[in-house]
């Protein structure tokens, strides 16, 4: 009956996001809190990831980031569930002749024992995709087998205190408010399907990863500044989103603001 659950649910998933990869880029794009964000991911990866690195990419979406990897010198193989994404990944090799840098898979992040023996030296994982899965461990017994010695993760992952929807009670939106923190998950509605989602404090994270890795750090994302369903903020308020992200840059690798944000980017290194 589990199996089944979770087939199910893997199939809600992929419907949901194929729906999704036709406007994804389009959407992407015209969201400047999502373009922040994004830049401060890309800086983090690019810290520790060696000079011409092999990164794996779970729930890659249409390929945004690992182009991006792909441009800057690295070679990528991207993993989705996702048709409609894998299609938007694809279309980006052919156009920009990737080939030789830049695979896709159709395999689910808990599949990663299905990668036939290949190696990297990044594991990277962006937005909230593992949010899907209800426990990270699923994921983290594959690391060992596929990272190199010395080999890094970084997984931008929404934890369960987010103060910008704990704010939303003032405007009487008591029950997302607390959302994050249903112990059983919370059911997402995107394109016409539903499906769990869970959150995953620091300590969580850090436990599902065990001893063989070394925590490097953690670093919120919009823990001050608005998160990226304020779409319209920057634009109504461009002097107040500069000062807020401004702040969030000084607080978001310290306590509590390493782990109370919209997400968290989390970096691991392997130690074998």
């Amino acid at each position: 009956m589990a199996i089944v659950k979770s087939l199910q649910k893997e199939e809600n998933v992929g419907r949901a996001f194929s729906k999704q990869s036709v406007n994804y880029d389009r959407d992407d794009s015209q969201n400047i809190v999502l373009l922040d964000m994004r830049k401060q991911v890309f800086d983090q990866v690019e810290k520790f990831i060696k000079s011409k690195g092999s990164i794996l990419e779970l729930n890659a979406g249409t390929g945004i980031d690992a182009l991006n990897f792909v441009q800057h010198g690295h070679q990528v193989h991207a993993t989705d569930l996702s048709d409609g994404m894998l299609f938007q990944i694809k279309e980006k090799i052919r156009i920009h002749q990737l080939q030789n840098k830049f695979t896709c898979q159709h395999l689910s992040y808990d599949q990663l024992d299905q990668l036939n023996g290949n190696k990297f030296d990044f594991v990277f994982s962006n937005f909230g995709g593992l949010n899907c899965i209800d426990d990270l461990s699923k994921v983290t017994k594959h690391l060992p087998a596929i990272l190199n010695p010395g080999g890094y993760v970084t997984w931008v992952i929404m934890p369960p205190v987010c103060l910008w929807e704990l704010f939303g009670i003032f405007k009487g939106h008591g029950k997302k408010a607390f959302r994050r923190f249903s112990k059983g998950g919370v059911i997402a509605h995107v394109e016409g399907e539903y499906f769990r989602t869970y959150y995953f404090t620091l300590s969580q994270i850090k436990k599902a990863f065990g001893s063989r890795f070394q925590f490097i750090s953690s670093n919120g994302l919009c823990a001050i500044s608005p998160p990226p369903s304020k779409v319209n903020f920057p634009i109504k308020y461009p002097a107040l989103y500069k000062n807020l992200r401004k702040i969030d840059s000084i607080l978001r690798s310290h306590y509590p603001f390493n782990r109370w944000a919209d997400h968290i980017i989390v970096t691991v290194k392997f130690t074998g």
